[in-house]
């Protein structure tokens, strides 16, 4: 669904091709290991394949009579001959579509890295029920039934663990042992097939996992709509009627390079379907009219089915990942909880949205990190995580393997957060100071005027999709504005270590019935901090402006609140204009060290656009709000003895 995977920097200009080219990025975005243009654009890729493994093509019966299409790539005894099987078997499902169609064509490569593909693996990729070639109408993130009376209760675990019987059965040379991996949808079915796991299927990897889509992944943030990204989704991934294969289409044109533009210009969300998708998507009439967590989204919530995980687990999220950010500390946490006899891993590194399974993870953005930190993860934790349970290679992994920002450094931890963490807060105080010390005065505030037709932009610069790198970008351009409420360290004299959940806890009053509070940790650089080598100064400034990381605000994390959600995401509450109001959130984990030398720094303010949808200030329905309920607020945010706002972080003690 609205996977992450779905979203990419160039999603726009895929959007506007037709066809298979379009087909070749959206693919690409999703990470897919089989994607139906890269098999064409990579010889010898290609040929390794064609000449190492024999392709088979299925369609496999479920326990109700629908089929599901299989493609299966089996290793030739020939071309593998220090290791002649059997084989463990490493599967795949996916909405993406397991192309190319037809047992004389091959893809590109195999596996979620190039070390599966020359190590003795049977690769199995699948289209899940009611996509692309496989029967079966399709649902969006399937609820899980626990109790299957007949036949026809189907989910995607009855799915996985037919069709793992079936593999087992009529798939030649493999040894019995079965992996699964998937990125954000694939992902998310890859935490589906684990709950009352298959005895076969001893290790898997649900990576970028779809858990909740209300509470924190794809759909909505702190109850506010995740704008661009689903619109930007919904336009390309409809539902389909019967099994086919990928065909030529007409892409979305949006009409102009500038999101910010087009989203403010199409009005309320029920406008924009009515102009755009006219009735063409349900997915997206779904997504829009759940505004609240109803049964839609409580059923689709993996994280209370997480039970009878009988394999080993590798959970894998990015520390920047814009669309499922939270899926992995929820499924983490649900199998865990559940199953802790099972060995369970959490991964985390500085990584996008599947930027582990591609790239080597150096940098993002302005960003150095210092280490290939992608590489780092596929040879050294990915690879040895299934050779040892597939294959009784190596050692089990610990219980959590995170990549330490700031100082660049991979950790080995027993536990995530870290036992030592103790929880501080972050206080605001006047003159835009923040510190670990409470206000003790007796009065205190700051006031800013958040107007929903002039909303404060996510990025500073023009884009025509959600670029990846905004989740660490400079946010000085945000700090200038008078709707954006700035506090501010001083200059640390040592280092300062988080580790885990950030929860900002408010204190604040409107003179609107609804607002939005977008909180945002930054950290701020040195003014002397060196630029990069190739940036260029003085006044003549002929093409690109330099980048100067003197005084940069990296944006570390920031989520969105919607207030009428402060006390309950089921049954929202209008704001009583002028009263003092608490509003507290938790945001997804992070492990970062802010510097010596470096500044800590919250931004407050109300709107996000159109990163989030416009919250009119307006306590209505606002997928359906009229142009004059979009209204001005006065918001303000209290910092005082008895009403004093803040970030509380989890922070580790000095070595």
């Amino acid at each position: 669904m609205p996977i992450a995977t779905r979203k990419s920097p160039s999603l726009l200009a895929c959007l506007l091709l037709p066809g298979l080219t379009l087909l070749c990025c959206l693919l690409a975005v999703s990470v897919l290991p089989l994607s139906a243009s890269a098999q064409t654009t990579d010889a010898p890729q290609e040929s390794f394949v064609k000449s190492h493994y024999t392709k088979y093509e299925y369609r496999i019966p479920m326990r109700d009579g629908k089929k599901l299409f299989t493609a299966v790539y089996v290793p030739k005894q020939s071309a593998f001959p220090a290791d002649p099987g059997p084989y463990p078997i490493m599967m795949e499902r996916t909405p993406y579509s397991v192309g190319p169609y037809g047992e004389d064509q091959y893809p590109a490569r195999l596996g979620p890295s190039d070390e599966f593909e020359k190590g003795g693996y049977i690769f199995v990729y699948q289209d899940v029920r009611g996509r692309w070639m496989s029967e079966g109408e399709f649902v969006e993130m399937h609820p899980h039934i626990d109790d299957k009376k007949s036949p026809q209760d189907v989910d995607d675990a009855s799915d996985t663990y037919d069709t793992i019987e079936f593999l087992l059965k009529n798939v030649p040379s493999n040894n019995g042992k079965v992996g699964i991996w998937g990125i954000s949808y694939p992902g998310f079915y890859t935490s589906a097939s684990i709950i009352d796991s298959h005895p076969a299927l001893v290790a898997a990897s649900p990576q970028a996992p779809m858990t909740d889509l209300f509470k924190g992944d794809d759909a909505y943030h702190g109850g506010a709509f995740m704008l661009s990204a689903n619109f930007g989704f919904y336009v390309f991934f409809y539902p389909q009627k019967e099994p086919q294969t990928p065909h030529q289409t007409v892409g979305f044109d949006f009409g102009t390079p500038d999101t910010y533009r087009f989203y403010l210009d199409a009005g309320s969300l029920a406008n924009m379907e009515a102009k755009y998708l006219k009735g063409s998507n349900f997915l997206y009439v779904d997504q829009m009219k759940h505004t609240t967590y109803d049964s839609y989204w409580q059923a689709r919530d993996l994280e209370n089915h997480m039970k009878n995980v009988k394999c080993a687990v590798l959970v894998v999220g990015g520390w920047y990942d814009a669309e499922d950010l939270s899926g992995p500390y929820k499924t983490f946490n649900a199998i865990s909880k559940f199953n802790p006899e099972t060995p369970t891993t959490l991964v985390e590194g500085p990584w996008v949205h599947g930027g582990w399974a591609r790239g080597d993870g150096s940098h993002l953005g302005d960003i150095q990190f210092n280490a290939k930190t992608g590489e780092y993860f596929r040879s050294n934790v990915q690879f040895p995580f299934f050779e040892h349970y597939l294959k009784g290679k190596g050692a089990a992994q610990p219980k959590a393997v995170v990549f330490e920002t700031g100082t660049n450094v991979w950790r080995s931890l027993d536990s995530w957060p870290p036992k030592a963490a103790a929880p501080k807060t972050l206080y605001f105080h006047a003159g835009g100071k923040l510190s670990f010390e409470a206000p003790t005065e007796a009065a205190g505030s700051d006031s800013y005027v958040s107007d929903p037709n002039h909303p404060v932009p996510f990025v500073g610069y023009t884009t025509d999709t959600v670029p990846q790198r905004y989740m660490v970008d400079d946010q000085r351009f945000a700090s200038y504005r008078p709707d954006v409420l700035v506090y501010e360290s001083d200059i640390l004299t040592e280092d300062v270590t988080i580790a885990g959940p950030i929860s900002p806890k408010l204190k604040i009053a409107s003179t609107g019935t609804d607002a939005d509070f977008d909180v945002k940790l930054i950290d701020v650089y040195p003014e002397n901090y060196p630029d990069p080598e190739n940036a260029a100064g003085g006044k003549r400034i002929l093409d690109a402006p330099p980048l100067h990381m003197g005084g940069y605000q990296e944006m570390l994390r920031g989520e969105p609140m919607r207030a009428k959600f402060r006390n309950d995401w089921t049954k929202p509450e209008a704001l009583t204009p002028g009263k003092v109001t608490n509003v507290d959130f938790t945001m997804p984990d992070l492990y970062h060290t802010f510097r010596a030398g470096h500044r800590i720094m919250v931004q407050v303010q109300s709107s996000w656009f159109p990163l989030t949808d416009r919250n009119p200030q307006t306590f209505t329905d606002i997928p359906t709000a009229k142009p004059d309920q979009f209204v001005k607020a006065t918001e303000t945010v209290f910092h005082q003895k008895d009403a004093a706002s803040g970030v509380e972080v989890l922070v580790l003690p000095k070595p």
